[in-house]
């Protein structure tokens, strides 16, 4: 579990003015989204704590960060992902800002000096949470073929990355990962789907965020 540290380069005042926002109080133990829902929006911590949580592949509840005062979450709506790949739950009284993910991609677009200094807080503060995450929700059949679909997009190698992966079906991917039935790759892929991975656009578009999946390996 990571907790979050006090130790800030970003101050997001002067970002949070301008994006319009909905402030919202929730209870101790009350949940603010759950893992699988809609990710259609990002939230900042105005008082109180958040717990971060997920059900691992394993089907185990695992708490993998609590955020606090002056900390963002929900980010992963950003990058494409569908669906929250965690839940939220308030772990105190709290109060956060609600931040709509168009409204907030709109502001990134607008001001590039607060859009840069906000990704740099985020990557630093969510290495160790992502990590936490992706061990607990991949499966290592599910990393293998995520390196897989990484070096059939040439992602990685000499030469320009393949922004289609064509002429390849479920049945060989099967084949390529050879401790992988194909319904297990038919929900994987799925997952990577939902999860703004992937695409289907008259073959298989492999995004350059999959190889969150197999950083930690």
């Amino acid at each position: 579990m990571t907790v979050s540290g006090k130790k800030r380069f970003f101050q997001p005042e002067g970002f949070l003015s301008k994006c319009p926002s909905k402030r919202v109080t929730f209870r101790r133990g009350q949940k603010i989204y759950s893992q699988g829902t809609p990710a259609n929006a990002i939230f900042y911590i105005r008082e109180g704590r958040v717990q971060l949580g997920v059900l691992s592949w394993r089907e185990k509840a695992e708490i993998i960060g609590v955020l606090s005062v002056g900390d963002f979450f929900g980010e992963g709506c950003l990058t494409g992902q569908r669906q929250r790949m965690e839940s939220a739950v308030a772990d105190s009284e709290c109060i956060v800002m609600r931040i709509e993910r168009l409204v907030m991609l709109a502001v990134l677009r607008e001001e590039p000096t607060l859009s840069n200094l906000f990704i740099s807080h985020l990557f630093n503060r969510n290495i160790p949470i992502e990590q936490a995450l992706i061990d607990q929700l991949f499966t290592p059949a599910e990393k293998r073929l995520a390196r897989l679909l990484l070096l059939l997009a040439n992602f990685g190698q000499e030469g320009k990355q393949e922004p289609v992966i064509a002429n390849v079906s479920q049945k060989d991917l099967a084949e390529m990962v050879d401790i992988m039935p194909r319904w297990h790759v038919r929900r994987s892929l799925s997952k990577f789907r939902n999860l703004g991975f992937i695409e289907y656009n008259n073959g298989l578009s492999v995004h350059s965020s999959l190889i969150n999946v197999i950083l930690h390996d």
